[in-house]
């Protein structure tokens, strides 16, 4: 965006346009023959427009503003692109996708701002290193069965009011109390939508940390278009500055309906369920921009978390598959799980992380094996509990122990349960330890004491991660599970009389 007079830009570029057709968002210009693609262009008006695309005798223009714009207005270049202004005066903001305050009640002050283009070639593999690092989401079930690795591109699906959102607020609380930038893109949202964002933030004192980027369903196509492609270019500033990111596209079938119907504007020839030829080129080229970087500071992530919304639990749609085949693995949110009133309603048979595992340890590994090998058997066990067959003492016994596991998972929106403690409390339960926590409640309640308690106890943190770090593999941490019974149950303040069984 620019603050020049629109005389000041005519001198400059010494070329005048004129509007010949205005079909919103998309107008015609007559004239400009040294525009370029992606040139910001200004009216007389003062509104602002991008070029989409150069024709023999004119001008296509995306307008990235909502006031009306005349038949025969005069249009002059900008010579340049679409650049935004950077600060760590952002911080704390709520911004459109031109960083400025999207209230304009308190405007963003930069001091001494970098300006940046929206668009940039992703790095190529030799900007780039493996991604080693875990990527700790608070989120039990996550971490333990579909585990995240920093600079990982994940894709969140599910269908509507299934708990994305929630799930992608608790990974930006757990990474901001670690230190990490989050970057929230709301794209083409309702302003509610919006301030539910903005208020689960501030009340959960992340605001230092964070920045919001968001376009309501109200705002001008041009301005949903270029949300994530500037929460994206906030993202890579703050990650130069030496940061880890955590950046949240919310969400990319949104964008990708708002991109069709520009198109269809334009007149451009329809591909598949109308859209363009180009919408996977227009999301591989900003999801490629995050990863795991080499810098000037080191070596750091953008880490993000792509949201996209299926229709009746379909996983098969051309968006979504799109999306699959650019990142790194997806979480599903499965509806009938939802109803069953499991939360996160997560499918992890469903669900897939490519790179996620190659940054755990061996502890983890067993964990998960041990895990996915249980909760299997479970599935098939439930089967036969269904029909009313005759459970044998093994089946009741992988009843009891996963319906056990089901309970620990579900966790309440908000909780952040860090990672060790999450392997400890697992050890717990599978070790037979705690057999009279026997119902969801009982054990969210233990699980809530025991995240107060580890935060503010060392002696019980300390506890915990010397048994984490000191077990090379899930068998020997067991073993020191078992052998330190008394002080495992006093810390997680349950009963000594339990029945000690071993899975």
């Amino acid at each position: 965006m620019t603050n020049n007079s629109f005389d000041e830009l005519l001198n400059a570029s010494g070329e005048l346009g004129f509007v010949e057709t205005f079909e919103s968002p998309i107008i015609h210009v007559r004239g400009l023959p040294s525009a370029f693609p992606r040139e910001v262009v200004v009216f007389e008006n003062g509104s602002t427009g991008q070029v989409l695309s150069l024709d023999r005798d004119s001008v296509e223009v995306l307008t990235l503003s909502n006031d009306r714009v005349r038949i025969g207005s005069r249009v002059t270049r900008t010579q340049k692109p679409l650049i935004i202004p950077l600060g760590k005066e952002l911080l704390g903001h709520t911004v459109n996708p031109f960083c400025q305050s999207l209230y304009g009640e308190s405007p963003v002050t930069f001091q001494n701002p970098e300006y940046r283009d929206i668009e940039k070639v992703a790095g190529g593999i030799t900007s780039r290193e493996k991604v080693v690092k875990s990527l700790e989401t608070g989120v039990t079930v996550i971490d333990l069965m579909v585990p995240l690795g920093k600079g990982q591109r994940e894709l969140i699906i599910g269908d509507r009011k299934t708990g994305k959102t929630e799930f992608v607020l608790q990974t930006l609380l757990s990474q901001s109390r670690k230190g990490a930038i989050c970057v929230y893109a709301c794209i083409g949202k309702n302003m509610s939508e919006i301030l539910k964002i903005e208020n689960f933030i501030r009340d959960h004192g992340i605001t230092a940390t964070s920045v919001v980027v968001a376009s309501s369903a109200m705002d001008p196509l041009g301005s949903i278009y270029s949300t994530p492609y500037s929460a994206m270019t906030i993202a890579e500033y703050f990650r130069d500055l030496g940061n880890e990111v955590v950046l949240v596209l919310d969400d990319l079938t949104t964008h990708a309906k708002y991109y069709r119907e520009i198109s269809l504007i334009g007149k451009r020839f329809p591909g598949r369920n109308s859209y363009p030829g180009d919408i996977f080129y227009t999301h591989s080229r900003l999801l490629e921009r995050a990863g795991n970087f080499k810098t000037e500071r080191g070596t750091f992530s953008i880490s993000c978390l792509a949201l996209g919304e299926t229709l009746g639990g379909d996983m098969s749609g051309y968006i979504i598959t799109n999306l699959m085949s650019v990142t790194d693995g997806h979480i599903y949110f499965d509806e009938e799980i939802f109803t069953q009133g499991r939360r996160p309603a997560v499918n992890y048979f469903l669900s897939v992380t490519r790179v996620g595992r190659q940054t755990q340890n061996k502890l983890r590994w067993d964990i998960n094996r041990e895990l996915t090998t249980i909760l299997g058997l479970l599935d098939k066990s439930q089967v036969f509990a269904h029909f009313g067959a005759e459970l044998s003492e093994g089946i009741r016994s992988t009843l009891d122990i996963g319906n056990r596991i089901l309970d620990f998972f579900n966790q309440p929106m908000a909780q952040v349960v860090p990672l060790d403690l999450q392997l400890f409390i697992f050890a717990a339960v599978w070790s037979g330890l705690l057999k009279n926590v026997d119902n969801r409640l009982v054990m969210n309640q233990l699980v809530e004491d025991a995240v107060s308690h580890y935060a503010e106890d060392q002696e019980f943190r300390g506890f915990v991660e010397n048994m984490v770090n000191l077990s090379p593999d899930f068998n020997a941490f067991l073993g020191s599970m078992r052998s330190s019974v008394p002080q495992v149950l006093g810390f997680l303040n349950v009963s000594h009389g339990v029945k000690q069984e071993g899975n």
